[in-house]
């Protein structure tokens, strides 16, 4: 009997610990989801920028951030057959803005979104021109 106590309270350790670092493990994936969701928008809205995709473009972005970027989007020509490469150089989140400076083979000069959450949505908008990227 006191074997198969012994064997039952290891037994219900390793249970305790497995949930632990379950628990442990689901809120680390959780905080890093949150952190890249606006990467994520970023590179769609610049990947729809470049190829042209105006309908993707207006779906990731504030109104005013559509108009801005499509007026700008006119004068670019879109890149032949090759890919995008984008590469995230810095980002910066706080509360319902994110700023994301990234890098694509398409244009030498990093660009810069910012992103706002509307209605629970990551979505690049028009900066002010008198408005500074945290970088």
């Amino acid at each position: 009997m006191g074997l198969l106590h012994y064997d039952r309270r290891a037994l219900l350790e390793l249970n305790e610990k497995i949930t632990l670092f379950t628990i442990g493990l689901l809120f680390k994936y959780c905080s890093e989801t949150q952190e890249a969701a606006p990467t994520t928008f970023a590179k769609i809205v610049a990947e729809s920028f470049y190829q042209g995709d105006e309908a993707s473009l207006k779906n990731h972005t504030t109104p005013e951030g559509f108009q801005t970027f499509s007026s700008l989007q006119k004068m670019f020509a879109k890149p032949k057959n090759s890919g995008p490469n984008f590469k995230i150089i810095d980002k910066r989140i706080k509360g319902e803005i994110a700023w994301v400076k990234y890098s694509t083979s398409y244009d030498k000069t990093p660009g810069i979104f910012k992103l706002v959450k509307v209605n629970g949505e990551w979505k690049a908008t028009a900066r002010k021109p008198s408005e500074k990227a945290p970088f």
